[in-house]
């Protein structure tokens, strides 16, 4: 009798080694391991919330306090899942490298401070917009289109949300790891 896994088993075991492989891959083989658990969640999260936008087209539905959609169609649900990366990663620095996680901020010269700051203020806007953008314009172009052509066009429309957002969720959930990588990497 074979254990070999079928359906649910193999989808589930293959994110698991997928995105253990993105996390030891962005973060480092000392450290991956402690932020697997976040990543992934991460990942599913924006993967799930994308997906349940992108299979159905909730700006058709009108509710009398404003209208259904994605969770990440919604800039408060992209910025705060960006400032929780943005924590995290600072969380990693300080956890790994103590009060020497700061030098990178003077990191080769103390010219890049003001730099480095500015950079740490844009990295949780960058990842908030792209996954907001991207998604909230998948959902505008479907919702359109059901109007103009209800039946024909949205359904390919439809697939090739479905596709970008699976990549933006792959994006968000590696971004996060090369800013936690980043953070633990020792300098030299």
């Amino acid at each position: 009798m074979e254990n070999d896994p079928k359906g649910l088993q193999n989808l589930l075991e293959f994110l698991w080694d997928y995105i253990r492989d993105l996390a030891r891959t962005q973060i480092g083989e000392k450290v991956y391991r402690d932020w697997m658990p976040f990543i992934g969640t991460l990942f599913l999260f924006v993967f799930v919330s994308n997906w349940g936008g992108a299979l159905i087209p909730w700006r058709l539905i009108k509710l009398p306090s404003g209208e259904l959609g994605a969770p990440t169609a919604d800039i408060n649900t992209t910025i705060a899942l960006a400032l929780l990366v943005s924590l995290s990663y600072f969380y990693a620095g300080l956890s790994n490298k103590g009060w020497r996680y700061f030098e990178y901020y003077v990191h080769p010269t103390p010219i890049m401070l003001p730099f480095k700051i500015l950079e740490d203020f844009t990295k949780p806007l960058s990842l908030s917009f792209r996954l907001f953008g991207n998604i909230l314009a998948d959902e505008l172009v479907v919702g359109v289109l059901v109007f103009l052509v209800p039946l024909v066009l949205p359904i390919p429309v439809m697939f090739l949300g479905l596709f970008t957002s699976a990549i933006q969720a792959l994006i968000f959930a590696t971004l996060a790891a090369y800013y936690i990588g980043e953070a633990v990497e020792e300098h030299h």
